[in-house]
Order: C-alpha cells, then structure tokens, then sequence
C-alpha cells in the first residue's frame, strides 16, 4: 500500500476547501510515482489480500466520484440559485461498499451524507440514473422522483430507500421497527412486499449516536435480542469524528459499542474500498443470516465542511485542515486504481473529469426543469383524502363468519347487547377491526394480558394471540417507531400510548417522521397506523399532570395528522372504523384521543339515569370525516360547542341556562380536532344568536382558539360569544386539579355574562 503524500498547502486562508479537494485530486495522481502491477482481470482481486474483485472496485470507484462530483457540483451552484442543499458526502463515499453488499430491496434509512450509498445502489436495477434523479433533488425540480422537489432527500420508491428529512437520529427506530416487523410479518403469515431474509439498514453519524433517539433505538434492538426476537438492522455509524464543529473523543464510539450486550459489533475502514470490503462484507452476511441487530461501525472522514456554509478556516487550523484532507478516501481509490495497474493515470484522471461533466450537465438540465410554483401542487401529497373510496371501506362489513368466531354467537354480537359505556364499546370496535383486518397489530405498555390500565384493550390477546397484540417496552418514542415499521411492510398497526403526557417526549416520531412520509415522498411511501392515545382531564381520585394532561396543542400542529376525539360509545365505534378506512386507503397517520374520564361513564343528568350508555352501531355503519354531532337541533338562542368531557358538562349545563334564562341551546360536539370541519362550524354559528365555546384544553393555542377563528373568518364574529377554557398551567393533584379546567358551573357563569 502506498503512502499518501499531503495535499498541496493552502495558500491563503480564504481559498475555498471544496476546490482545493477538487485539485488535491488531479494533483495527487498527476504525482504518483509508485510501482503498478499487472492489469487484474475482472474477477480477480483488486490487490492482494483482498475480497473486492476488479471489477467491483472499478463500479465503486466510480460511485465514489458521482458522489463527490455532486458535491461540487452543489457547491458551484448553490451560489448561482441553481442548487438548494450544500449538506454533502464527501469523505463518506466508502458507504458505496454497504450499498453494494446489500439488495436493493433491502430498505434503507439513511444518513444525509449517503450519497456513495445511494450512486452504488442505482446499480441494483436497470435504466436507473443516479446522477440525473440526484440532480432533479438537488435543484427542486417537480421532476425528482424522490420528494416532486419538496425537499433534498436521498429516496428511491423502487430502491426501497425511503425519503426523510429525519431530524438528528430520529430515522433509527423506526428502522429497527421495520427489522422487527419483517420477523413479526413471516410469523404472521403476512404477504411481505420484500423478501423474506432482508434486512433493514441504517446510517448515521458519530454525533447523532449520541441522540436521546439513537440510544433509544439500541437499547431497544438490546433489548430485543435479550429475549432473542430476531430483529435483523444493520446499523451503520460513520464515523468521522466531528458533528459540525464538535469532535468526537477519540475511540468513544468504539469503547462504547463494541461490548455493548445485544448490539454485534463489527468495524470496517470506509476510507479505503480494498481493506474495508471483507469487513463490511462480514457484517452484512452476520445481520442477513443470524437475523441480530448488527452495528457496523465505518470510519470515515469529513471534508470540505458540514456545509457550503461551514468555513472551517474559520475554527479549525490550516494544518488540521490539511491532514483532514490528506485523508480524502478518493485519494486512497484513485492509489488503488494505479497500484492494482487496473487503469493508468490518464484513465482515472479521465474518469474523474467525464464524471465532473456528467454532473455539471445533469444540473443544468435539473435547472431547466419546473419547480413546485402554486400551493395546490406543494401540498397535493400532505393529507390525501379519497371520501367515497374511505367511506366505503369503513363501511364494508363482509367478515361475518369471523365477527361470529370472535364474539362466540349472535346474540352475543356487540350490537345485540344492552347500552353499554365507552370503554367496553371502543374494545368491541377493536375487536371488530382485528376481525376484518387480518393485518392489525396493537401494542403498546400493559395492553396485552393486563388489557390495559383501563381495560380497553381486555380481551384481545386471548382472541388474537400474542402476536398480534403484545406489551413493548416502557418507551414511546420506540413503539411509535415500532408503529411505522410495521406500516413500511404493509400492516396496520394501531399503536396505544398510555396517557397523553407521554407523547410529548415522542413527539417528533409522528411529526417529524410518519406524518411527514407522505409529503417527503410525494404519496409514494406511507406510515398507516391509528395511534390510541388515552387522555385529557377530568379523573378523580388519580391524577396529577401526568394522568390529567389537556395538552392537546402539540397535535394540532402537526401537518397531515388526523385527531378524532368522542365523547360516547357508539361514536367512538364509528370514528375507529373511518380512520382504521382513512389507513388502508389513504395511509393516513391518525391519532384517536379517548377521554379517560368518559371511559365508565354511564349516566348525564341524574345517578342512575343511564343517559350516556350507547348502542354498538352494525359494523356496516361508520362517521363521516370532519362530522360533527348536534344535540338541540334548532335551538338558536345559544349554541355551544364543544368535545370530548365537554360535551356532557355543556349537556348538563344547558339545563341550568334554560331554567334560569328561558334559552333553547344547541351543543355541538366537534368530534374532529384536527382539522376542525370549519365549513361544520360555521353552519352551526350562522343562527346562533349567542356564542359560547367550551374547550377543556389550555386557554393557549387551545381547540377553541380555532373554532373562534372558523366563526370570526366566516363573517360570525359581530355574534356575543364567550370562551370557556383551562388555564396555562400544569394540572395539580387531588381536587386542585378542577380549578384548572372548566366545569359545569363556569359554562353557566359565561352563559350569564352573555345575558
């Protein structure tokens, strides 16, 4: 192996890095001065010693250069308003050797910095150009089969490279969750869409192994291997020992990793294609054949930056710089190339040179190409709504035999009981769900043999079994990952999160990622899954923040997400039904918010009275997306709106007004949080002659918030309104807890200020 001579020296501080890497290149092989050996032939080994034949290295090599040849190209650009995205590969190129020791139906997770990866795995089917479908992305053309240029991304529908712009880490769960989901499918008896001995893998950095989110993915691939699931992920940390200007400690990745119990550690050099081959070569064969979670841990390098706007010469020394850069792994391949008397000089300077032009040719005509320019295309992919095709699945009722197995006899049938509360009518829409869709898993902290904390999901194991309903972890942010996983490989899963305060640590699993799928992948990938969150105010005797939580503000923000909140039984049996439709037509991530206070409720106005038991609705019944529910149709003098406990406090509260001001008033039950039917609203506030709207969330950023904003931008805002809302603050234990959230007493109050 030849000794690489150092870069030529800067010659004064403001000289961009990315051109001196661009001349460090010609430079280096213009120089060569060593002994080459007679030309290999295909099949042979590159050099001796190693498992990279000839004609492997030439394809790699070649990936190596489209890849950096993009940066450049980007870099160039990027100040001609032609390119958007400066984030680049150089020095990662060695991860082209994990693309081509994988299959293309492998799915992919992936690192921004994978450009090697990606310019390699384009090889895996015909007629596939990386250089022109990288460009299109580059340059946010419409023409970008990746994204439709919503955003830079690394993605391929057919390469099964799925489109993110994950946040830092937060790709790894859900890859793990697809490894997962691959074993769970085959004991399932699922019809994968991808083979049944693939592996999923995942790449990251050396800094973001250090995420919160990371860690959580490898105590959870740990923690699955503990009781020997298969769980078949190759993690790929490349690592190049800085996060933009923050180093890494020397040998922190690997004194942490490589005894760590659960996670099969290997380590190969990504900085030269010939030494590092066998050893990624080892890694995969070890993930493909025990089916483990595999952590392979890539050395690289970082040149030229972060990004085009990282002036490293600005924090780091010229004679740092330099030895960064005299390890360029371009260098190492164009060494190989001369050594192995593969090509000669000219040849790869050839190479080099035909690449540069192939890329700069690419973009130009990726410039040329139309943009996103009119909203309606932007967000055409964000929230797909099909309403006849969803209406009539969730109408479909053709799996009587099976009904019949699950609940035992038709007199037994859920819509053949007496009244029954929330809880048990949620639970035998559940059962009904699982019965018609052979595909649906649920899973989530307790709900398996416990049935839950509260019993909603009691039963279903012992009628589904335990693969299909099982207990994870005590970790949100992994069984939403989990969630999406299962969703890659065409499930349905229905994810429970115990109570709604422990989905904000998680947040950014639906946010930044199964929500975002379908926009970043223009509608070619998908997360389906109905996420149960039990939650909101209301409890006695048990509470505090965290059993008690009303912040319902973090899922309203999230584009694309569908929240559905009942107040009764028999709705809940129907909305179930149309996001369980909304998943399998549209791929729809939706949330169902169940108030936990309502779960027993039985009775409204009196001890006794049973007003809010419900009839099971026929599974031939579902509720329309966006439709509310009106209680006092025709009464104008008030009209209430309200959700979830709300709606039978504003119920029992229509009876003081009435008694004390003579008013008929209309309560209105929005059913849908997000997005409210504003169309709905605004109906509804037309022949209103008061207003009044009772929202138990925060009084920031609160449901109501946006009801008063539907009202005031329909024309109805001149009508008196009040608002009743909770306080912005965190909810106390014990009886404390009812002074921050409305209460029948304060809906009549307003109702007085009205008067």
């Amino acid at each position: 192996m030849s000794v690489l001579p150092n870069p030529i020296p800067a010659r004064m501080k403001g000289l961009n890095r990315a051109e001196i890497c661009d001349v460090n290149f010609s430079e280096f092989v213009k120089a060569w001065s060593g002994r080459a050996e007679a030309r290999p032939a295909a099949g042979e080994a590159i050099l001796e010693g190693s498992a990279l034949d000839a004609r492997g290295f030439r394809e790699l090599f070649e990936s190596q250069l489209v890849s950096r040849h993009l940066d450049l190209m980007a870099r160039v650009l990027r100040v001609q308003n032609k390119v958007f995205y400066t984030i680049g590969s150089s020095g990662h190129e060695g991860n082209a050797m994990v693309a081509r020791l994988t299959r293309h139906t492998d799915p992919a997770f992936l690192h921004y910095r994978s450009g090697g990866f990606m310019a390699e795995r384009f090889r895996k089917l015909p007629g596939m150009d990386p250089v022109m479908d990288s460009a299109l992305s580059f340059a946010a053309s419409k023409d970008d089969p990746a994204s439709g240029g919503r955003h830079k991304v690394w993605g391929s529908k057919p390469l099964w490279v799925l489109p993110q712009t994950s946040t830092i880490a937060s790709h790894l769960p859900k890859a793990l969750g697809t490894a997962v989901a691959i074993e769970a499918g085959k004991r399932l008896g699922h019809a994968l869409p991808i083979p049944d001995d693939s592996i999923t893998i995942c790449s990251f950095g050396d800094a973001s192994a250090n995420h919160a989110t990371a860690q959580t993915a490898f105590n959870a691939a740990a923690w699955t291997a503990y009781q020997k699931l298969p769980a078949p992920v190759l993690f790929v940390c490349e690592d190049n020992g800085i996060g933009i200007s923050v180093k890494t400690p020397g040998g922190w990745i690997g004194n942490r990793f490589r005894n760590m119990d659960g996670l099969d550690y290997f380590t190969a050099d990504g900085l030269d294609l010939a030494a590092g081959y066998g050893d990624v070569q080892r890694a995969v064969e070890h993930c493909r054949t025990t089916r483990r979670p595999t952590f392979l841990h890539l050395k690289t390098t970082r040149i030229m930056g972060h990004a085009g706007t990282d002036f490293e010469i600005e924090w780091r020394s010229i004679e740092e710089l330099c030895a960064v850069e005299a390890t360029d792994p371009l260098l190492r391949s164009a060494a190989i190339a001369l050594e192995s008397g593969l090509m000669s000089k000219d040849e790869v300077l050839d190479l080099y040179e035909q690449t540069r032009k192939k890329c700069f040719a690419a973009a130009d005509e990726a410039d040329r190409r139309p943009k996103l320019d009119n909203l309606a295309d932007v967000v055409a992919p964000l929230a797909p709504y099909t309403p006849a095709k969803v209406a009539a699945e969730a109408k479909r009722a053709d799996y009587d035999a099976r009904r019949l197995e699950v609940f035992g006899s038709q007199a037994k049938l859920p819509e053949n009981q007496p009244p029954r509360h929330l809880a048990i009518q949620i639970n035998n829409a559940l059962h009904d769900i699982f019965a018609k869709y052979p595909e649906t898993l649920l899973f989530g902290e307790d709900v398996a043999q416990k049935g839950g904390v509260y019993t909603v999901t009691k039963g279903l194991q012992k009628a589904f079994g335990p693969r299909r309903v099982f207990n994870t972890l005590l970790d949100e942010t992994m069984i939403l990952g989990m969630a999406q996983g299962f969703a890659n490989v065409g499930m349905l899963p229905i994810p429970e999160i115990q109570y709604l305060a422990y989905f904000h640590n998680a947040c950014d699993q639906i946010r930044g990622e199964a929500a975002s799928l379908q926009f970043f992948s223009n509608n070619q990938y998908a997360n389906p899954m109905v996420v149960r969150i039990a939650g909101l105010g209301y409890q006695r005797g048990f509470g505090g923040h965290f059993h008690n939580d009303n912040s319902i503000t973090a899922l309203r923000d999230i584009p694309g997400l569908v929240v559905g909140c009942p107040s009764r039984g028999d709705d809940a049996a129907t909305m179930l039904r149309t996001l369980t439709a909304l998943a399998k037509v549209d791929g729809r991530v939706s949330v169902f918010l169940e108030p936990i206070a309502l779960y027993m409720t039985k009775d409204l106005y009196e001890a006794g009275d049973g007003a809010w038991l419900t009839t099971y609705p026929k599974p031939d019944e579902a509720m329309t997306l966006g439709e509310g529910r009106i209680y006092g149709e025709g009464n104008d003098d008030l009209v209430i709106f309200s959700y979830g406990n709300g709606v039978p406090m504003s119920l029992r509260a229509a009876r003081t007004i009435e008694a004390k001001h003579g008013w008929k008033a209309r309560v209105v039950d929005l059913r849908w949080l997000v997005p409210l039917n504003e169309q709905f609203i605004r109906e509804q506030a037309r022949s209103a002659k008061r207003l009044l709207i009772v929202d138990e969330g925060r009084h920031s950023a609160g449901v109501g918030e946006g009801v008063l904003t539907a009202i005031a931008e329909g024309g109805y805002g001149a009508r008196p309104f009040q608002r009743v809302v909770g306080v912005d603050t965190y909810t106390p234990l014990a009886g404390a807890a009812f002074l921050v959230i409305p209460g029948e007493d304060d809906i009549v109050a307003a109702a007085d200020r009205l008067a």
